[in-house]
C-alpha cells in the first residue's frame, strides 16, 4: 500500500488535515499526519507564526525527521504538506532518495543546493496567494527542474492561501474539490 506523510500548516494539526487524510485513505492510500506542534493549534495566522517561532524551525524539522523515521515505512513514502508543512515535506524529500513523490499544497520552499527531485511532484497554489507569487513559483519550478524534477503546477482562481481548509476565511469549495481530485489522481498513478 502507498504511504503519504502529510504535514500540517502553521496553524497546526487542524480538522481539515484529518478530513483530507480521511478522503485520501478512501482511495487506498495509507495517510500519516504527524503533529509537529505536539497538540498546539493556532486560531490565526499570527498565532501560528508565533507557535512556529516559539518552537523554532530547526526543532520542527527535527521533529518531522523523527516522526518520519518512527513510521518505519517499508518503502519510500510520498511526502506532502499544507503551506509550512509543504516546506517541511519539500525539505525532507529533496535530501531523501527513497522519496516516492511530493504533494505540495499552498506553496513550496527554497530549493537547497544538494536537493534532488527525481520523483513525481505536484504543487497546488491559489492564483492570488500573498505568499507565492507567479514569479516565485516560476523560479522554484526552474530550480526543481535543474535538480531532476518536472513538477506539475496547478493554479486556482478561488480562495486565498489555505483555500482547502473549510474552517478558514481563505476556503473555496470549488478550488478545494478540484485540488483533491487532482491529488487523488496523482496518488493513484504512483501506486
Amino acid at each position: 500500500m502507498t504511504d503519504l506523510v502529510l504535514f500540517h500548516s502553521g496553524y497546526g494539526l487542524r480538522p481539515a488535515v484529518g478530513a483530507a487524510a480521511e478522503r485520501i485513505r478512501r482511495v487506498g492510500v495509507r495517510v500519516h499526519t504527524p503533529d509537529l506542534y505536539r497538540g498546539r493549534v493556532a486560531d490565526t495566522v499570527a498565532a501560528g507564526r508565533q507557535l512556529r517561532a516559539d518552537i523554532g524551525v530547526p526543532t520542527l524539522i527535527e521533529r518531522a525527521k523523527a516522526d518520519l523515521a518512527a513510521l518505519a515505512l517499508e518503502s519510500g513514502a510520498i511526502l506532502g504538506g499544507f503551506s509550512m508543512g509543504a516546506a517541511v515535506a519539500q525539505l525532507l524529500a529533496g535530501s531523501d532518495p527513497s522519496t516516492a513523490g511530493l504533494v505540495l499544497l499552498h506553496g513550496a520552499s527554497d530549493v537547497e543546493a544538494g536537493d534532488r527531485f527525481g520523483f513525481p511532484i505536484q504543487l497546488h497554489v491559489a492564483a492570488h496567494d500573498e505568499f507565492a507569487s507567479e514569479d516565485e513559483i516560476a523560479q522554484w519550478t526552474k530550480q526543481v527542474a535543474e535538480r531532476g524534477g518536472s513538477p506539475e503546477v496547478f493554479w486556482y482562481a478561488g480562495g486565498g492561501h489555505l483555500y482547502t481548509d473549510p474552517g478558514l476565511p481563505d476556503y473555496d469549495a470549488d478550488s478545494a474539490e478540484l485540488t483533491w481530485q487532482r491529488v487523488e489522481a496523482f496518488l493513484a498513478g504512483l501506486r
